[in-house]
């Protein structure tokens, strides 16, 4: 790692090593100011790399330097005209905000303290998998779900969707220049009927509104070449649009040139054909599921941590089985934290 020009620069990879800026989707400002100085410094700085690779402003145009750019792509609320996002919903997304409320469901803005972080862990510690994969955030003790939640707090918000009083759904976002990013949203499974999450991106896209930002962001509309996806959908029904977003690579090194011609910066993944993606997704989500199935049956449970009256194994046997489950059972809740 190195700092210039105020900008802390990271590098990951194996045999091809690319820079970025850390934590860059939440860096306020112009990310590189000047993109000639700062490759210059990067490559004075003797930071192992072989690409640079960088954003600029969500609405930004083309700036020249050495490299090329290619178009990426961002999940966006027009905030600056709520009025015209809300009557452009489907009827069936202004029908599921307006049930949230009959439901029962509360939204409110909430500060992070012991409460709100112990509501926080018990959702995290709902399901041990979510979206197809291990969810690194359950299990977390209070102090560090809290200290890792207070990021940014200086110009972040919290939302919480409230049932009876309890805590079924939270949001956080960060507001960067002219537009808010969501950090994380997630709710409870066991409350989704309730359309928690639709209510929470409704009111967010007001506050944003209420302050004049433009823009309300959820990560990538479209992740690589994965273009049909439950979350894609998710986001286009709640009224959120693909932005077009440029993304810069400069090489560093002559492995770097050579992988920019070839595209190998884009990784394997970027190789593969759509449909087989996600025909590969599908695969691994059914093999989690039966393996989930078959390790609490093989403990005796009918559902994670609910033993059933025929339950009979010896306890050790039950406790490793409830570990496997943490591996391998599948959670529903929609989830983002892009730190």
């Amino acid at each position: 790692m190195c700092r210039i020009g105020g900008r802390e620069v990271v590098a990951v990879g194996r045999w091809l090593r690319i820079a970025t800026l850390k934590d860059e989707e939440w860096l306020e400002g112009e990310p590189v100011a000047d993109p000639t100085q700062f490759v210059k410094a990067l490559r004075a700085s003797g930071l192992p790399a072989d690409i640079f690779a960088f954003s600029g402003p969500i609405d930004a145009t083309p700036v020249d330097g050495d490299g090329q750019f290619e178009i990426d792509n961002a999940a966006v609320i027009r905030t600056d005209d709520y009025k015209a996002w809300w009557e452009g919903l489907p009827q069936e997304a202004r029908k599921n905000t307006r049930r949230a409320a009959k439901k029962g469901i509360e939204i409110r803005s909430a500060a992070l303290d012991n409460d709100f972080a112990a509501g926080i862990k018990a959702i995290y510690d709902e399901a041990p998998v979510r979206q197809g994969r291990k969810f690194w955030h359950y299990g977390k003790d209070l102090d560090t779900v809290k200290r890792e939640n207070g990021t940014y707090l200086d110009r972040c918000e919290f939302l919480g969707a409230y049932y009876s009083g309890q805590l079924v759904g939270f949001m956080k976002f960060v507001y960067v220049d002219n537009a808010a990013r969501i950090m994380q949203i997630l709710c409870l499974n066991a409350h989704q009927d309730k359309r928690p999450m639709i209510a929470l991106i409704a009111k967010a896209a007001e506050i944003c509104h209420q302050r004049g930002l433009k823009y309300l962001i959820y990560g990538r509309f479209t992740y690589g070449r994965k273009t049909d996806s439950s979350l894609a959908e998710f986001k286009r029904r709640l009224g959120f649009e693909q932005m077009e977003v440029l993304r810069y690579y400069v090489p560093l090194s002559l492995r770097g040139r050579i992988a920019l011609k070839l595209g190998a910066h884009r990784g394997w993944r970027a190789l593969l054909p759509p449909k087989l993606i996600n025909h590969l997704i599908k695969i691994r989500t059914w093999w989690l599921q039966k393996a989930a199935r078959r390790i609490m049956q093989l403990a005796g449970f009918d559902h994670i941590g609910e033993p059933t009256a025929k339950a009979s194994r010896p306890k050790l046997k039950v406790k490793l089985a409830q570990e496997n489950i943490a591996d391998a059972a599948v959670g529903k809740g929609t989830f983002t934290d892009t730190r």
